[in-house]
């Protein structure tokens, strides 16, 4: 069964009881990943995948998944700041579309916009390195990304 892209809300509706989400912050070079506590309350940076080739991207990306027992996933959607969608959005839709097939985990989008940028200023704040901060950020992006729908959701839960 192929999956499908949802809302945050029909996302919602459908997660199982204690079922994690993982976070995905799709670059040109490496895909970072995180993944949510089994309450879904806290974001945690999991790993980088260098990408090279589609399959073996999509097949690191679906073993994590299947070890971490992965509801869903939440997908940063790398908005121009004026909303509008460029390249970077394209690129991110269609890595969706090819990946939908391959999975029945359900995918729903997060606006990243600035996402990078905060969390590099927080390594900065941290007095992390260069390379420090070029080995972390892109699995720290997106646990920012993942802690956004997590506080999205909690925030439909209360009503």
């Amino acid at each position: 069964m192929a999956a499908l892209v949802l809302t945050h809300q029909d996302l919602f509706a459908q997660l199982p009881p204690r079922a994690r989400l993982m976070g995905l912050d799709l670059g040109t070079k490496t895909i970072g990943l995180a993944i949510s506590d089994v309450e879904r309350r806290i974001a945690s940076p999991l790993e980088t995948i260098e990408r090279s080739k589609f399959t073996k991207d999509v097949a690191r990306l679906l073993q994590l998944a299947q070890k971490h027992e992965i509801a869903g996933f939440v997908m940063g959607l790398p908005l121009n700041m004026d909303g509008s969608e460029g390249r970077r959005v394209q690129a991110t839709k269609a890595f969706v579309r090819n990946l939908l097939p391959l999975t029945a985990i359900p995918v729903t989008y997060w606006d990243e916009r600035l996402s990078t940028a905060a969390v590099t200023r927080t390594l900065i704040e941290q007095d992390a390195s260069r390379a420090k901060r070029a080995a972390v950020v892109d699995r720290m992006a997106a646990a920012y990304i993942l802690q956004g729908l997590l506080d999205r959701l909690a925030s439909l839960a209360r009503g």
